[in-house]
C-alpha cells in the first residue's frame, strides 16, 4: 500500500500543477483591474500605477506566474489583495463552515439515500420503486441556484421557521445543507439501487436464503455489503463535488465558507486569493479520490494495492 500510496500521491503534482497553471491564465484573462476596483473610478492614473506596483502586478505574467509558483512550493500563496492578510490564513478561517456544510449535506444524503435505494431495489418494478425513483428524479432535476432560493422562500419567509441567511446556530445550517444533500441523495439512490440489483441476482443470496435467514437480513447483511464499492465510490466523488457546489449554496445563504470566499475574491480581482480558494478545492478533490480508492481494501479484502 505504501508503494501505490506513493505512486498516487506523486500523480497528483501534474494534476495539480495544471490546474494552478490554468487557474493563473483564466484569472488574468478575466476584465478588470484589480487596482482600479480597490481604489474606486475616481482614482488618478498614478495612484493605480502605484498601487499596480506595489501589488506586483506591473511585473511580466511570466515573472507573476514563476512568483506564483514558488510560493505554492513552499505553501505560501500570496497576499491577499483586498484584505491585505496571507491567503492561507483566509482559506483556514472559512474551512470550517465549509467542512461542516459539506459534512452535513452528505449526511442527508446517505440518511435518505441508501434506504431509498434498498426499498426500490427490494421492491423492483413494484408502486415503492416506482415511487423511489420518481423521488430521485426529481432530486437530480432540481438544481441548487434553484432550490435553495425556493427553500429559503417557503421555510423562511413565508413559514418563519427557520432564517433566511447566515451562520452561527444548527437552524442557520438546515436549509444550506438540505439544498446541497438533495441532488447528492438522488444521486446515491439510483446508485444504491442499482447495485444492489446486480447483487440480488448472485446465487450467494439464494443459498442465504435457503439456510433460513429472511429476505430483509439476506439483502441486508450479504446483499448490501457487497454492493457497497460503487456507493462508496460515487459518496467520495460526490463529497468531493460538494466543495464546488458550496459555490452557489453559499452565495445563496451568505454562509462564511470557502465558496462564498471564492465568489467575494472573483468580483473584487483578487487574484492571489481566487487562485488559492481553486487550489484548495482541487487538493480536497483529489484527496478524497485516493481516501476512496484507500477505502476499497478494506470493503473488499481482495483488492490489492501493489
Amino acid at each position: 500500500m505504501a508503494r501505490y500510496l506513493a505512486r498516487r500521491l506523486l500523480l497528483t503534482i501534474p494534476v495539480l500543477l495544471g490546474v494552478a497553471t490554468l487557474v493563473f491564465a483564466l484569472i488574468h484573462l478575466v476584465p478588470g483591474d484589480p487596482a482600479q476596483t480597490m481604489l474606486g473610478e475616481s482614482a488618478s492614473p498614478d495612484e493605480v500605477a502605484r498601487l499596480r506596483t506595489t501589488l506586483g502586478l506591473d511585473k511580466p505574467l511570466l515573472a507573476q506566474y514563476r512568483g506564483f509558483l514558488a510560493g505554492v512550493a513552499h505553501g505560501d500563496l500570496g497576499t491577499s489583495f483586498r484584505y491585505g492578510t496571507p491567503v492561507t490564513r483566509e482559506i483556514r478561517q472559512r474551512v470550517p463552515d465549509t467542512a461542516v456544510l459539506a459534512v452535513c449535506a452528505m449526511a442527508i444524503a446517505v440518511l435518505f439515500a441508501i434506504p431509498l435505494g434498498i426499498i426500490a431495489a427490494m421492491y423492483r418494478g413494484r408502486f415503492a420503486d416506482h415511487a423511489a425513483m420518481t423521488v430521485a428524479l426529481a432530486g437530480i432535476s432540481m438544481p441548487n441556484f434553484w432550490l435553495g432560493p425556493l427553500l429559503a422562500i417557503l421555510f423562511a419567509v413565508y413559514l418563519g421557521w427557520l432564517p433566511v441567511a447566515g451562520s452561527g446556530t444548527a437552524a442557520h445550517l438546515v436549509l444550506p445543507s438540505v439544498t446541497l444533500g438533495v441532488a447528492l441523495a438522488a444521486i446515491l439512490a439510483r446508485m444504491t439501487r442499482a447495485s444492489l440489483l446486480e447483487e440480488l441476482r448472485e446465487l450467494y443470496v439464494l443459498a442465504a436464503r435457503a439456510r433460513g435467514l429472511s429476505r430483509i437480513r439476506a439483502i441486508l447483511r450479504h446483499a448490501f455489503r457487497n454492493s457497497l464499492i460503487p456507493i462508496v465510490t460515487i459518496i467520495g466523488l460526490q463529497f468531493g463535488a460538494v466543495l464546488t457546489g458550496t459555490i452557489i449554496t453559499e452565495t445563496i445563504f451568505a454562509w462564511p465558507g470557502v465558496g462564498r470566499l471564492l465568489i467575494q475574491a472573483i468580483n473584487n480581482r483578487d487574484y492571489p486569493l481566487v487562485q488559492g480558494c481553486i487550489l484548495f478545492i482541487s487538493v480536497t478533490y483529489v484527496a478524497m479520490n485516493l481516501i476512496t480508492d484507500l477505502t476499497y481494501g478494506f470493503l473488499d479484502p481482495r483488492i490489492r494495492f501493489e
